[in-house]
């Protein structure tokens, strides 16, 4: 990859001033005041890495947060924003519309399943989830039956942090702070289970029976009271939990028996992190939503859709031809900028293989995580495509610790980048990632785990 944005030497420091107050940004999902005693700070960005102001180069293990996948700062995507922002900054899809929207709307469609036929914008995945729950809420009204008002998500499940997000969430951590929730939400059982799945490499055998938790959940409450299931195909921010053999069909089967719409989260798993261009593809499922963030773009702009099956749009083709039919929307949904740089990003994507490339390097990928099982407190190690994860034993009285000792280590010992749910380290480095990178990545975490107590 050749690439590069810019031509400014990277390996230079940059000049920030070190002592600057730092109190007047109040970070997201960040212990602020551990941060803000010993900051770590990333200034610049190319390929695989990051560049510390210092001027120390970092692999980056997890693609920035999940969504670089095509790498950082390529010249294709940077010069598609800066040629917009030049010829049109903004335009309203409010009773207007601008040519790119609809370019990317029929480019996505491309490489979806062809059982989709529509995109629905926003400007994140957590807008995305909650547009999406919305939509189906509304398409059970369109339908004649209202009484569909039941969502159903899973435990540990990660939806975003919008309140229709965390509702159908499962992560305690992430609902405990804020009072009243939706209403008329249950939630599946998590399908992690060590006593069965250790050190399972790809999908686990054992526990495609826990799917059948959704038919006493559908009984307990009336199926004609379900609007819709949500899962992520497999579940990231929580730990990389990877559904078991036939899971996922059964989920299908009974939404689909029951007339309950299905909706996959493919914030993480969207645009070829498990070896296809979404893990419905990969699992062989259809849902009838999917929402999707983070790869749209390859992280350069902020953007979320989500994509209806043929027939949901239909069914809010009625009434009054000037009728709004959908009372929803965002100020940026399909913003001029987002759309060039997903543009530009789906031809990075098409021209380097990158949505199949994770299925030729899983087997590198899964034998170079495997490899740590015997490290220090390790006790289980688990991958699929291009996502891997390495769970290790808690302190005693000290949850999260060792693992968050490890991401700290990891960063200023090794110069490597990876994140931390609990003790699970995990990782999803750019699709671009080399061979070699992944045992650099590898190696570096090794020596992280042999010393860590």
């Amino acid at each position: 990859m050749n690439d590069i944005a810019r031509t400014k030497d990277l390996a230079q420091p940059v000049d920030i001033d070190a002592g600057q107050d730092m109190e007047a940004f109040w970070m997201p999902f960040t212990s602020n005041r551990h941060f803000k005693s010993a900051p770590r700070m990333l200034a610049r960005a190319e390929g695989m890495h990051y560049w510390t102001p210092d001027g120390r180069r970092i692999l980056d293990a997890v693609a920035g947060l999940w969504c670089t996948n095509a790498g950082h700062c390529r010249t294709p995507i940077v010069e598609a924003i800066q040629r917009q922002a030049a010829t049109m900054d903004f335009a309203p899809t409010f009773q207007m519309g601008h040519p790119l929207a609809f370019e990317l709307s029929n480019r996505l469609l491309e490489i979806l399943p062809p059982e989709f036929g529509q995109v629905f914008y926003t400007n994140s995945g957590s807008e995305a989830v909650d547009s999406a729950l919305k939509i189906a809420l509304a398409y059970h009204r369109m339908r004649g039956e209202g009484q569909r008002t039941r969502l159903i998500g899973r435990e540990r499940g990660y939806h975003g942090v919008g309140f229709g997000g965390i509702s159908v969430g499962g992560i305690a951590g992430n609902r405990k702070h804020f009072g009243s929730m939706l209403a008329g939400v249950d939630h599946l059982p998590h399908t992690h289970d060590l006593a069965h799945n250790a050190f399972t490499k790809g999908q686990p055998a054992w526990g495609a029976h826990l799917a059948d938790e959704l038919e006493r959940i559908v009984t307990l409450h009336d199926p004609s009271t379900i609007a819709a299931v949500i899962v992520e195909p497999v579940a990231g921010s929580t730990g990389v939990l990877i559904p078991p053999v036939g899971y996922l069909q059964k989920l299908r089967e009974i939404t689909a028996k029951h007339g309950i719409l299905l909706i996959f989260d493919e914030v993480i798993t969207g645009f070829g992190r498990l070896g296809s261009p979404f893990a419905s593809q990969h699992f062989g499922v259809v849902p009838d939503l999917v929402t999707v963030a983070k790869g749209i773009t390859s992280g350069t702009v902020p953007m979320g859709a989500v994509f209806a099956r043929r027939g949901i749009y239909e069914t809010f083709m009625q009434g009054p031809e000037k009728s709004i039919e959908l009372f929803h929307g965002y100020t940026y949904s399909a913003h001029p900028l987002a759309c060039a740089a997903a543009i530009a990003t789906l031809d990075v994507y098409q021209d380097e293989g990158l949505l199949t490339r994770a299925a030729t390097l899983a087997p590198h990928w899964e034998e170079a995580v495997h490899s740590l099982r015997d490290c220090p407190n390790v006790i289980d190690v688990r991958n699929i495509g291009l996502i891997g994860a390495i769970e290790l034993a808690p302190r005693a009285g000290a949850p999260g610790t060792r693992a968050f000792d490890a991401f700290t280590r990891a960063f200023h010992e090794q110069d490597l980048l990876v994140r931390t749910t609990g003790d699970i380290i995990a990782m999803s480095p750019p699709l671009i990632v080399q061979p070699s990178q992944i045992d650099e990545i590898v190696e570096k975490l090794r020596r992280v785990l042999t010393t860590l107590d």
